[in-house]
């Protein structure tokens, strides 16, 4: 009898981690945005090609992407790579994004962290710095199950486009 307690114990105790991942917020939009997928458009006026994984992380809390260019630099390491957490937050019906790249550091700066609110299937997180800003929108089309992103930099009131690019699941 102390054998199958124990055995019940046991059980019961590894069973609770998955009940925790289950009760986590979800939003099924960033569900779309899980999976392998090629990036393809214009980023600086340049055509670029990148690969991008995105998944899950941490009981179903943050959806992580690592995107990866497949430019590379004579060194032979990826001309361009981005860790990106997205969150859904209830609490505040809002969206937040921490976004780290490997243009030269400041990632973990108040101004790498966007704030972002839900229009249908869209979107929009707006990065704020001291002299200028950038508004970033991904754009979910269910009819062809692709993802769009449209990056706009804005200083002294004048916006300019950045970047234009596609999502299509590998």
């Amino acid at each position: 009898m102390k054998i199958a307690f124990s055995i019940f114990i046991l059980i019961a105790v590894a069973s609770l981690p998955a009940f925790a991942q289950q009760s986590a917020a979800q939003d099924p939009l960033l569900d779309h945005l899980t999976g392998n997928w090629i990036l393809q458009g214009t980023i600086a006026g340049r055509e670029t090609t990148h690969d991008i994984e995105a998944e899950w992380l941490l009981g179903h809390e943050y959806v992580r992407l690592h995107e990866t260019s497949r430019e590379k630099k004579a060194q032979g390491q990826a001309a361009y790579e981005a860790i990106i957490f997205i969150e859904w937050d209830a609490s505040s019906s809002e969206y937040r994004c921490l976004w780290l790249d490997s243009t030269g550091g400041g990632g973990l700066s108040a101004q790498a962290i966007a704030h972002g609110k839900r229009s249908g299937d869209e979107i929009a997180f707006l990065f704020k710095d001291k002299d200028s800003s950038i508004h970033t929108t991904f754009a979910y089309s269910k009819t062809t199950d692709t993802w769009q992103w449209f990056i706009d930099n804005e200083a002294g009131g004048k916006v300019s486009e950045f970047a234009r690019v596609k999502l299509t699941r590998k």
